[in-house]
């Protein structure tokens, strides 16, 4: 049995923001109290041992779940597997992940869903959810089998990395999903005006000489998607939005009650286009980085609910590939493993998010939306936590990673702020950094 004396709680499911004693038993939590004795915690305990561990100074709050995340597996384990990218997981604070499907072969039928899902049982370390594709092949025209997918472990319906472009198919999609309950995800992204870009068209664009990408690319699909979402009464999420036009038409969207959600990586709340440079790709993302007025209009929308959570979009990708030049280096950065931290770095501390904030947007939010197992440390709840450590300090080094890639904005730096401790179903998994 577990005992976290004097811990400051923020778990937003019990509108919990104080200093409270946790006790974690049989793998989920026994109790949360203003104050626990001795007395108190050896009747609860029952002849058990108990493990004692001082948290004032330190915060703890469930297990983060990122619900857009690529692990490469099946076909391109050379970039990331389920074993280390679970594992990257629970060092960065997330005990629930969702894989996404554009894997090679893409994950479009049950026997591959329960392949993912039983690859991150055996693997032990965060919950590993597959989401499956919306159309056979990715190819965007033939619905899979939803309902069997659901039934072989399928948390969420995605052609993630391509867009559904024939707004029919995705209409029936929506509709289809209905009778599973689960979402369609949408990568909001319009190819024909999107074409060959490389980065936000604007003017660092233009000042790099590289092929922009405009925002009207992700707020047309946006656009389109919450008409049908409207018109269908479908259960949609919007992934990775990146401009200040999405942001306006989900808040409008929501305002006439469509059932639509919403994320935003973290690296859309901290960089923008001017942070890009030439000869350094690692910040090359899709979507692209936006303009810094696209980065405010983000995180007011994060801040008032428009915008329901963060997820990583964790793109794992070789250090071969991402040292190409940047007209033929892959999109993505890995990121698992540095994504709380940042966000505290860059957002908590100065004071544009709240810790409380980021915790419902990371824990609460996906895990209401996507029917999920975790989200809170209600008592009898699994003992999914993470203990973070606002003094503890670390240099990013490539040696310390877990996750197989590289391919982050934040090595060499130098970050203050870190999950120290990782619980998932009250077994310790991570501890001062190292994973278990």
């Amino acid at each position: 049995m577990w005992w976290l004396k004097e811990v400051a709680v923020i778990d937003p499911s019990q509108t919990i923001s104080s200093p409270c004693d946790v006790l974690i038993k049989d793998g989920k939590v026994l109790d949360i109290a203003s104050s626990l004795t001795e007395v108190d915690v050896s009747a609860k305990a029952q002849g058990e041992a108990v493990e004692t561990i001082e948290g004032k100074g330190k915060f703890l709050f469930p297990g983060l779940i990122d619900v857009h995340t690529h692990l490469r597996e099946p076909g391109q384990e050379e970039k990331e597997d389920i074993l280390s990218g679970s594992r990257a997981a629970v060092r960065g604070g997330f005990t629930t992940i969702l894989a996404m499907a554009n894997t090679q072969p893409v994950i479009d039928k049950r026997a591959l869903i329960e392949f993912v899902r039983l690859q991150g049982e055996r693997a032990g370390y965060a919950h590993v959810l597959p989401i499956g594709t919306v159309t056979k092949g990715m190819q965007g025209s033939e619905l899979v089998e939803m309902a069997d997918m659901k039934e072989g472990g399928a948390a969420a319906f995605s052609d993630d990395g391509k867009n559904i472009q024939n707004a029919e198919v995705m209409r029936l999609a929506l509709e289809y999903a209905k009778l599973t309950g689960l979402p369609i995800i949408s990568h909001c992204e319009d190819k024909d005006l999107a074409g060959d870009g490389l980065m936000r068209r604007g003017l660092a664009s233009g000042r790099m000489g590289l092929r922009g990408i405009p925002g009207s690319a992700e707020s047309v699909i946006v656009g389109r998607d919450l008409i049908l979402a409207e018109e269908t009464r479908g259960k949609l999420h919007l992934a990775h939005i990146s401009t200040a036009e999405s942001v306006d038409l989900i808040r409008k969207a929501k305002a006439r009650g469509v059932d639509v959600t919403a994320e935003v990586n973290p690296h859309h709340l901290i960089f923008c286009d001017e942070d890009i440079k030439l000869n350094d790709t690692v910040l090359k993302v899709n979507p692209p980085l936006g303009s810094k007025e696209d980065r405010e209009a983000l995180i007011e929308g994060l801040k008032d609910g428009t915008i329901d959570m963060i997820a990583t979009d964790h793109a794992p990708h070789t250090q071969a590939e991402k040292t190409r030049p940047f007209a033929e280096a892959p999109f993505g950065i890995a990121s698992l493993e540095t994504a709380l931290s940042a966000v505290w770095q860059h957002l908590v501390v100065p004071g544009r998010l709240s810790l409380d904030r980021v915790v419902e947007a990371w824990s609460v939010s996906p895990a209401k939306r996507f029917g999920l197992n975790g989200g809170t440390l209600k008592p009898g709840a699994p003992a999914d936590m993470v203990l973070f450590d606002p003094d503890y300090k670390e240099v990013i080094k490539p040696a310390n990673l877990v996750s197989k890639a590289r391919n982050t904005p934040f090595l060499g730096k130098s970050f203050q702020g870190l999950p120290v401790m990782v619980w998932v179903e009250g077994r310790l998994v991570q501890k001062d950094r190292m994973v278990l």
